[in-house]
């Protein structure tokens, strides 16, 4: 893949934000007298979001009565301590560096919101060349206007990007926007779908360092 920029979704892709998520979870959970989630409960859902963690931890869908006030209260737990266990998934900082070498730019898009994007990428202290959020446009991934806003900030085509992500909406962000697509087997991925070998993805890693092999 002959590219001139890599990007990467956040949660399960570029950093392992789980514990953090968790954590924020399960202080819900103590607070109303229920055992706190085993992490590897809660990882497969890391990546979607409030909706994803409110309905494995309380079985509660956006439909529910509460729902606003107790997605709010999961959200206000996640600002309050956003980075305490959250770290670059290994090799990610080795490949960022030698993106950086080879005069590759690279970037975030994600469809978490700016407010904790902004705050984790100075607390990682980590300098995408761009950072495009769920606020950032008036659509979240699969729909590839993300994706394409990264492309316009970076003043390339999208043909020149390759997309990396953990997940099925990814892929599909990133065939929509005429991007190639990276699938990440170390991700979260979910239970709701199959894994990332039936998302025809142009490639599958292992390991962040791999992504090197299909520059």
């Amino acid at each position: 893949m002959n590219s001139r920029a890599v990007l990467f979704d956040f949660d399960g892709t570029f950093a392992d934000t789980a514990p953090d998520l968790a954590a924020a979870l399960n202080a819900m959970r103590t607070k109303r007298g229920l055992a706190a989630l085993a992490p590897e409960v809660v990882r497969p859902y890391a990546s979607m979001g409030a909706r994803g963690l409110l309905r494995i931890g309380f079985d509660m869908t956006p439909d529910h009565r509460d729902y606003i006030a107790m997605r709010d209260e999961f959200l206000d737990n996640y600002a309050g301590a956003i980075c305490v266990d959250t770290r670059l998934f290994p090799g990610m900082e080795e490949l960022i560096a030698e993106l950086d070498a080879r005069a590759i730019a690279w970037g975030i898009v994600t469809n978490k919101a700016t407010r904790f994007t902004t705050c984790l990428v100075g607390e990682l202290r980590v300098s995408p060349a761009c950072v495009v959020c769920g606020d950032t446009t008036p659509h979240l991934k699969p729909h590839p206007a993300p994706l394409l806003a990264a492309a316009e900030k970076l003043s390339l085509a999208p043909a020149d990007c390759i997309y990396v992500g953990d997940d099925l909406r990814d892929i599909q962000a990133a065939r929509a926007a005429g991007m190639r697509s990276v699938a990440v087997q170390y991700g979260y991925h979910g239970t709701d779908h199959p894994g990332p070998a039936a998302w025809n993805a142009d490639a599958i890693i292992d390991h962040p360092l791999e992504l090197l092999e299909h520059l």
